[in-house]
């Protein structure tokens, strides 16, 4: 069974009318969660095709190279170079 947590975000001024005029009978929205899940999963959908497209352009440069410039490394020196 799915796990939930319940987050408190406090808004106010501009942000909460914002959200007050997608949520209800004129908005696209029933409830105040709903919103929110859809901008949470929105943004995850972003972050993932941004990180895809990072990957796709590494691999499209890497493909590019001629053979000879090809470095034989191992997973952690993958990583240590990663991580800087």
């Amino acid at each position: 069974m799915p796990r939930t947590t319940t987050m408190t975000v406090r808004l106010g001024g501009a942000l909460r009318d914002f959200v007050a005029a997608n949520v209800g009978d004129d908005g696209s929205y029933e409830n105040v969660s709903e919103y929110i899940r859809d901008l949470i999963r929105r943004d995850k959908e972003r972050a993932e095709a941004e990180a895809f497209n990072r990957l796709k352009a590494e691999l499209t440069h890497a493909f590019a190279s001629p053979d000879e410039s090809y470095q034989s490394l191992t997973a952690d020196e993958v990583i240590t170079r990663n991580r800087s």
